[in-house]
């Protein structure tokens, strides 16, 4: 009898120390009401050329992006390699129809359109349908963005959503707005 609480108190322990010594860079601090970081939905297409960093992800080219917002992709990517980091477009402008695409997925997965939103917007909301947004991967690309992308114009703007950045010249002076929650602002 001791040896089996002697034993299942070590598998306790031997789990809790893998569970410590195992390091999670997507973990979620939850709080109530708060949307949450989700690795799993990680919105942008299936097909395409893969990003050679992560290969989870595609690498597309930033077509259909404002002609300013596209020459600001350009300055942003030369200073990343610059300084030795590539970025992959993970998804870049879509179309209306993309987005209603996307939004629906979402209402299904979620299953109301007010917790959909909170990751992805319907059409006549979304900054990558005005061509404004581009999602960054991998997500250690994405943090070196942050935390340089702000003097070249370019904020995250959504505490869920770690790879989301958007373009606005006003961001280089100014400096990056205060991160909504999500993209509904909850």
């Amino acid at each position: 009898m001791i040896s089996v609480v002697v034993a299942v108190t070590l598998a306790v322990a031997a789990l809790v120390g893998l569970a410590t010594a195992v390091e999670t860079p997507l973990t979620v601090d939850r709080a109530a009401g708060r949307a949450e970081f989700v690795v799993d939905y990680v919105p942008g297409p299936t097909t395409g050329p893969q990003c050679s960093l992560d290969q989870r992800y595609v690498d597309e080219q930033p077509e259909g992006l404002r002609p300013d917002v596209l020459e600001a992709w350009n300055r942003l990517r030369s200073a990343a390699e610059a300084a030795g980091v590539k970025l992959c477009v993970n998804d870049g402008k879509r179309s209306a129809g993309q987005q209603q695409h996307e939004f629906d997925d979402a209402v299904r997965r979620f299953g109301t359109p007010e917790l959909a939103g909170r990751y992805v917007l319907p059409p006549d909301k979304s900054m990558h349908v005005k061509g404004i947004a581009v999602d960054i991967q991998p997500l250690a690309s994405a943090a070196w963005v942050e935390r340089n992308g702000g003097k070249l114009g370019w904020c995250r703007r959504y505490d869920n959503e770690k790879w989301h950045f958007e373009y606005d010249a006003s961001y280089a002076t100014a400096g990056c707005p205060a991160l909504l929650p999500s993209a509904t602002g909850q």
